[in-house]
């Protein structure tokens, strides 16, 4: 476990960001070219949370599924004329939210080792003739 730092807390607001704004452009793509929009949409999703993982650790990908999750639902209300981004008559709109959970899950419970950075060590010089 990551001592909570200063480090560490910028990171994870960094991250809330960044979940932010991948969820902003997901939920606005994900209908755009069916199928297509979605599998772009959630491999962006699955991708940064990976990233987000390898770069900054756990703490981090709290604070990402935070903004993803939060910015998902701010967007699936209807707005002020009545549209909606996201619509819950049809398939697309619930496997967006839900496939976006998934694949922050996956990213979240990946095995450590994944992410490890250790570099391996250098084999033993052979010996001089």
């Amino acid at each position: 476990m990551q001592p909570l730092t200063r480090g560490a807390v910028l990171r994870a607001a960094a991250a809330l960001l960044l979940g932010g704004l991948v969820a902003a452009v997901g939920t606005t793509m994900h209908r755009s070219v069916e199928p297509w929009g979605l599998v772009v949409s959630l491999a962006l999703v699955l991708g940064s949370a990976v990233t987000v993982r390898a770069w900054s650790g756990f703490s981090a990908l709290i604070g990402y599924a935070g903004g993803l999750f939060l910015v998902v639902q701010l967007l699936s209300q209807p707005g002020p004329g009545g549209d909606v981004l996201v619509t819950a008559q049809g398939l697309l709109g619930w496997t967006w939210v839900i496939g976006a959970a998934v694949a922050t899950g996956v990213a979240a419970f990946a095995p450590r080792a994944w992410f490890r950075d250790v570099r391996p060590s250098s084999p033993a010089a052979p010996p001089a003739p």
